[in-house]
């Protein structure tokens, strides 16, 4: 992102939660989503026909549904710390119904300050469980903009970080997942990240991969970043965290509407979620992201 901009990828993330709500088939449900847009009735285009567009607006929609029910299941084990990475305009923080969970929200400055602009036009109160942890990277770490905030690391918490990993480096990447795995308690993460496109790619699937990836280079933030599944895998128990679910975005679809999902978008959208029940093994160090995990 610009500095004194907001993310543009956080907008449109929050755009499709929100047109999301139209949907009949519906996965996911977020009754702040076009609130804190301040969009009013009508504003919001209807949804695609193009089937390509409808999937990826449900799969935003789906990951999203995805880390709640995990982060539910947390909570039922005892969690009480949920840490946002690139909140954007997620509006959880202000609907969730877990009694004791106190949120931290760790973004960009100036996207944490749109974000309070928004949330007090549309009349949506903060509540007092909801802690901002700005953080410019320029200027600060991850575990400094944590520990000024008051995480407790010492107590079980989970980590959602959506819509992020595509527009950061594999090395940024990395480094914030071992910064999260360093968590001396009980840690669950949940992200989503793009995979290698297969070379057999079908031709018009290769055109939508391409264009796809012109279009967020045209507006300034380019996917910097992909993955294997079992090479990142490989990646996660190494820092520890052995507890893993990776699922592609049509199986993921597949889970909430009953029936297979067309593989419109074969060529990205994994969501995993990673955990470790026991504290942060022995003499492992703690290792801060460089890079920002916007969102």
């Amino acid at each position: 992102m610009e500095t004194g901009r907001p993310s543009r990828t956080a907008w449109r993330a929050a755009h499709a939660r929100a047109r999301h709500q139209a949907d009949p088939r519906r996965v996911f449900t977020d009754p702040l989503a076009s609130k804190i847009l301040r969009l009013g009735p009508g504003a919001l285009p209807p949804l695609p026909d193009d089937p390509v567009a409808r999937y990826n607006i449900r799969f935003v929609a789906a990951r999203s549904r995805f880390a709640e029910d995990a982060l539910a299941a947390a909570v039922t084990a005892g969690t009480r710390q949920l840490v946002v990475l690139g909140a954007g305009l997620d509006t959880f923080a202000c609907r969730h119904p877990h009694a004791g969970l106190r949120v931290f929200e760790v973004d960009h400055p100036d996207t944490q300050e749109w974000k309070r602009r928004q949330l007090a036009a549309a009349g949506i109160a903060v509540p007092p469980s909801l802690v901002f942890a700005p953080l410019d990277f320029e200027r600060g770490t991850l575990d400094g903009a944590l520990a000024a905030a008051g995480l407790d690391r010492t107590r079980a918490a989970f980590f959602s970080w959506l819509g992020v990993t595509p527009y950061l480096r594999r090395d940024a990447v990395l480094a914030t997942l071992r910064a999260v795995a360093a968590h001396s308690a009980p840690v669950q993460l949940v992200f989503d990240y793009y995979r290698e496109p297969s070379a057999a790619l079908a031709p018009e699937l290769r055109a939508a991969y391409e264009a796809a990836t012109r279009q967020v280079a045209e507006l300034g933030e380019p996917w910097l970043s992909h993955f294997t599944p079992d090479g990142l895998a490989g990646e996660l128990r190494a820092m520890g965290l052995t507890d893993i679910e990776d699922l592609a975005g049509p199986d993921l679809l597949a889970r909430y509407l009953g029936e297979p999902a067309p593989a419109a978008d074969a060529f990205s959208g994994q969501v995993l979620r990673a955990g470790r029940t026991a504290g942060r093994r022995p003499g492992r160090p703690s290792r801060s992201a460089p890079s920002s995990p916007r969102g």
